[in-house]
């Protein structure tokens, strides 16, 4: 009987001790710090969380080709992605009290990137069209912009009907595709190509391949402004079209980002930021 006892306690305490050290063995992780961009060719699943006392990291998707929103900037020697878009998604962070991680891709890859849980959110100058909203969620319209068309400036094209039989470029997936698509409907001869990037597009204008480019105003100025040769024009119109985050469908993080939203719209910090972006 004291020998059956003895063999008892020592299996126990052999578990015990195994248990102990099998929980040893998650060391802590390293975990990007707030507007770090992913390091090429590594996947993170969206939504990780760290150990006791850790912050928590979200990942954000962005298409870093849409200045002032957000872009590459080079003058401190590294590349960093920055932008209006940029200060506002830290300001969020960290208020909630989380870390955020970038993730440039293709303009036209964000809301598959939300909807197969490969980012936690969006910020890239995107409207929250009906048709986006079938597909993820939006958090309120923090800023409001509008379209313009850019040319050379002795093309004379500054009205969406001068468009007729001429060739214009957009961004592929945005709300200036979108808005293109209906002037084909109503503007004769109309034919439109649509880009990944940016760059791209005002090159396409600045040596002829297109007649003109549908870009947003703020964006626009911001090319024509380094561009002396090319012009923009807003194009007039009712509708709003507006800036919001995009999140996947359900997301838990619409509601505290939008009361932060509002807080930066009460206290003056997006009007501030407003003012450090497009005031030039």
């Amino acid at each position: 009987m004291k020998k059956r006892t003895s063999i008892l306690s020592l299996a126990f305490t052999s578990l015990l001790a195994a248990a102990l050290i099998a929980g040893c063995g998650t060391g802590n992780q390293p975990q990007a710090g707030a507007g770090q961009e992913q390091p090429a060719g590594q996947e993170q699943a969206a939504g990780q969380e760290g150990q006791a006392g850790e912050k928590k990291t979200l990942i954000m998707a962005t298409s870093a080709d849409y200045k002032p929103y957000e872009y590459h900037d080079l003058t401190s020697g590294k590349d960093e992605i920055v932008g209006f878009d940029i200060d506002i998604a830290n300001y969020i962070a960290k208020e909630l009290g989380y870390e955020i991680q970038i993730t440039d891709m293709n303009f036209d890859g964000l809301v598959p990137a939300l909807q197969a849980n490969r980012a936690d959110f969006v910020m890239a100058g995107m409207t929250p069209t009906p048709e986006r909203q079938k597909n993820v969620d939006f958090s309120d319209i923090y800023y409001e912009a509008k379209n313009t068309i850019v040319s050379k400036k002795d093309s004379n094209l500054t009205k969406p009907e001068q468009l007729a039989g001429k060739k214009i470029a957009v961004q592929l997936g945005s709300i200036q595709e979108e808005a293109a698509k209906e002037l084909e409907k109503t503007v004769q001869g109309l034919q439109v190509t649509s880009l990944n990037k940016l760059g791209e597009i005002v090159e396409e204008v600045k040596t002829g391949r297109v007649d003109a480019a549908i870009i947003e105003d703020t964006v626009a100025k911001g090319f024509v402004a380094s561009n002396p040769t090319l012009q923009f024009t807003t194009i007039e119109s009712n509708e709003t079209n507006g800036s919001a985050i995009a999140f996947p469908k359900g997301s838990p993080h619409v509601e505290k980002f939008n009361e932060v939203i509002k807080k930066m719209q009460e206290n003056g910090e997006m009007d501030k930021l407003i003012q450090k972006w497009f005031a030039q």
